[in-house]
């Protein structure tokens, strides 16, 4: 059988609401250029090289043009249309993928990923299917309900990242079901086709750049450029 091939699949289809901005996330500046730039540049140095995939908003593609021109960003990427939800992003992106496939779905505005972890992933769904990258949580956790709370038990719990990385099969199949508001990550949807999700170990550096306090700490991971 022929070598599956590795792709990266970007979405970046969130505003800057949260950020007290008008301008997407994934646009901002982190240390001298947009945030989706270093994402991007991640996935490219891996020792994976995958083909990548960036999903933004059509309103925003000229846009994103522009700036790859301004600040002379030249690596090979393929850009595609978002939709109404990240779910709809993401199954926008997974048309293009025509070949046998091991794909990586990463959050835009997780710039701060290490391609040590990148090359992990795809290693491990090679193997055994899937890898979504989680970190234990630091902190004791409660889960509320209507009578008041109960506490979980910490080294069970963990906090969810991307890459979530999946064999195209498995994700297509994934996404031809119909939009639930329960789906929040790759994971979830894959795991609603009864697929089984296996954890590797992320990165507490792998931030989502998500309020203006972010950008602060994402700078400090990454060098300027």
């Amino acid at each position: 059988m022929p070598e599956k091939k590795y792709f990266a699949l970007i979405v970046g289809g969130g505003s800057g609401s949260r950020m007290q901005s008008d301008i997407p996330k994934q646009f901002m500046l982190l240390n001298g250029r947009p945030v989706l730039m270093h994402t991007i540049q991640a996935f490219h140095t891996s020792s994976s090289n995958p083909e990548i995939i960036v999903v933004l908003h059509s309103d925003f593609h000229q846009y994103w043009r522009d700036l790859c021109q301004q600040y002379n960003f030249t690596i090979a990427h393929k850009l595609v249309a978002g939709g109404e939800h990240r779910f709809h992003s993401v199954r926008n992106g997974l048309k293009d993928i025509r070949s046998e496939a091991i794909v990586a779905v990463h959050d835009a505005v997780r710039p701060c990923i290490r391609p040590s972890l990148i090359d992990a992933a795809y290693t491990q769904a090679k193997v055994s299917g899937s890898a979504v990258a989680a970190i234990k949580s630091r902190d004791s956790v409660r889960q509320k309900s209507p009578t008041g709370s109960t506490s979980l038990k910490r080294e069970n719990i963990y906090l969810v990242q991307t890459p979530q990385v999946f064999g195209i099969e498995v994700l297509k199949k994934a996404y031809m079901q119909d939009f639930n508001e329960e789906f929040t990550d790759d994971a979830s949807v894959v795991e609603k086709t009864g697929a089984e999700i296996r954890l590797i170990e992320g990165d507490v550096t792998n931030i989502k750049i998500t309020y203006p306090d972010d950008i602060g700490i994402a700078g400090m991971y990454l060098p300027r450029s």
